[in-house]
């Protein structure tokens, strides 16, 4: 992924995308286990993550491009009344990137594990009253356990398109375009 993302010799971001996705990989999968608290369900901590990350990736295209990294937020061949406008536009697409990274891992991991709360929880109660509610909610547990391994999938996801998103502002920053 750091390879086709950011290239060749820009290699030494391996160890941060490779440490990133797997401690967000292991903090999802920690909130797969019932009654457990995942901390990427956190808004602080994934919006901390983004912000840092988005701080990183602007001083680090700073530092390589200097005064040229202003350049990009105004589009070639701009006419000059437009240019102030499309730069508050390009800004405001550019700072999203903060939020909406961190915005993406919190309310996909929340759903799913409010949801596998919520169901664990019924099925906790309904499977321990009684032998014919058992016989009665055989199939639907069956669908709870698919619901499980869909959100085992869906915090490997996750953490994958977390990285590949921070490859790919890197990379943004490293070349301008």
């Amino acid at each position: 992924m750091v390879k086709n993302q950011i290239g060749y010799k820009h290699e030494i971001f391996l160890p941060l995308i490779y440490s990133l996705f797997f401690f967000i990989l292991i903090s999802n999968l920690v909130g797969n286990i019932t009654y457990s608290f995942t901390i990427t369900t956190s808004v602080i901590l994934t919006l901390g993550l983004s912000v840092i990350i988005f701080l990183g990736f602007t001083i680090l295209s700073i530092s390589i491009h200097k005064f040229n990294f202003l350049s990009s937020f105004i589009p070639e061949g701009c006419p000059l009344p437009l240019v102030p406008l499309l730069v508050l536009i390009e800004l405001a697409s550019y700072c999203s990137r903060a939020i909406s990274l961190g915005v993406r891992l919190f309310s996909n991991l929340t759903a799913g594990h409010v949801l596998v709360a919520i169901l664990s929880n019924f099925f906790y109660k309904a499977l321990s009253s009684g032998l014919l509610v058992l016989i009665l909610m055989l199939v639907p547990f069956l669908l709870f356990i698919a619901i499980l391994f869909l959100e085992l999938g869906v915090s490997l996801i996750q953490a994958y398109v977390f990285c590949l998103l921070t490859c790919t502002y890197i990379r943004t920053a490293i070349y301008l375009h």
